[in-house]
């Protein structure tokens, strides 16, 4: 058997352990270390993965020699530098979304993988699953003729404040859009690749704190895309569980993707698909359970073989910039109360 691939794991919050189940998941890695920063979790982390080295700080981590990969799960306002460092040292590099909080910084980040001839994969792992995934799938093999429409709309609960709260600090976070639309902005552009890039975003919001004009509970964008096609994307934080549905209409046909769970993250799911196509309306199996714990394990199986073979990771440096444009464009709208234009930035 060829040596699996050495893994840093840099952060050890909620999200950060779900990292640390999938990489032990994937045979072709090795969860080697782990930069864990408050006593709590780097107890939790020996305990958890006692064969991984344990470290505090991320320069103590980089200077593991047996490290080929690092993967980033930290508050978003500490992914540029930190991302920065990961790559200068060397390493591959597996980055959750947002990759950054600015089109520059992104930018930045993607010349420096590309000048170190190292992957940059971005944690978009909606693309890996086995219901939205299929939903790709079929629109390219053409089953419900060329797109034309997508609504992707999340109805849940309030967000969890995360590490210190860090979560509801808009100067941590940049904006909210950056939190959650952002997978959705992903999923639309996916959708509607074969258009060609979106061209403009105008978007809507209101909270519940007045006080807080910045927490948008209620959320929804407008994006057009070449040729006359468009993408509505949607969210309330001021609902109960987790439901998502993508609905799709083509020349040919539409579908219908839903997805419900006490919470995002739950192992127990309920999902399914509808697909129509002329006057037949028909359920489709998906293959596994889909969820974005399942999904983790595969995109971390993807940029390991990526970092191997040299496979194409599911969501690149640009995937990853073009979300975050659209984020960005999206606040812009929303400040100025008018569509903003997605080029020329």
């Amino acid at each position: 058997m060829s040596v699996p691939v050495r893994v840093g794991l840099i952060g050890y919050g909620a999200w950060g352990r779900h990292h640390a189940r999938a990489i032990a998941a994937v045979p072709e890695a090795r969860l080697t270390a782990i930069c864990a920063r408050s006593d709590e979790s780097a107890a939790a982390a020996k305990t958890d993965h006692p064969d991984a080295a344990i470290y505090r700080d991320v320069p103590a981590l980089l200077q593991h020699e047996g490290l080929d990969l690092c993967d980033v799960v930290l508050p978003s306002d500490l992914h540029y530098d930190v991302a920065r460092a990961v790559l200068q040292s060397g390493r591959h590099l597996l980055l959750e979304k947002p990759m950054t909080l600015s089109i520059a910084e992104g930018r930045q980040l993607i010349e420096l993988a590309r000048r170190q001839q190292r992957v940059l994969a971005v944690g978009h792992e909606l693309r890996l699953s086995s219901l939205w995934g299929k939903v790709k799938e079929l629109i390219d093999a053409g089953a419900i003729g060329d797109p034309l429409y997508v609504l992707i709309e999340l109805w849940r609960r309030p967000y969890r404040l995360g590490s210190g709260g860090w979560r509801y600090e808009i100067r941590r976070v940049g904006n909210w859009i950056l939190e959650e639309p952002i997978h959705f902005f992903d999923l639309a552009r996916w959708y509607l690749s074969g258009a060609g890039d979106p061209l403009s975003v105008f978007a809507q919001a209101n909270g519940r704190q007045p006080e807080h004009p910045e927490l948008h509970d209620n959320f929804s964008a407008l994006v057009r895309f070449p040729q006359g096609r468009y993408a509505v994307v949607t969210q309330t934080l001021a609902a109960w569980e987790h439901h998502q549905t993508v609905k799709l209409t083509g020349t040919r046909g539409a579908l219908w993707a839903s997805w419900s769970g006490a919470m995002d993250r739950t192992f127990e799911p309920t999902f399914s698909l509808k697909l129509q196509s002329g006057d037949d309306l028909q359920t489709l199996s998906v293959e596994k359970p889909s969820g974005e714990v399942y999904e983790l394990v595969d995109e971390v199986a993807a940029v390991v073989r990526a970092v191997r073979t040299g496979s194409p990771v599911p969501c690149t440096g640009e995937d990853g910039l073009w979300s975050v444009r659209m984020c960005l464009k999206a606040a812009e709208s929303l400040a100025t109360g008018a569509p903003v234009a997605l080029t020329g930035d």
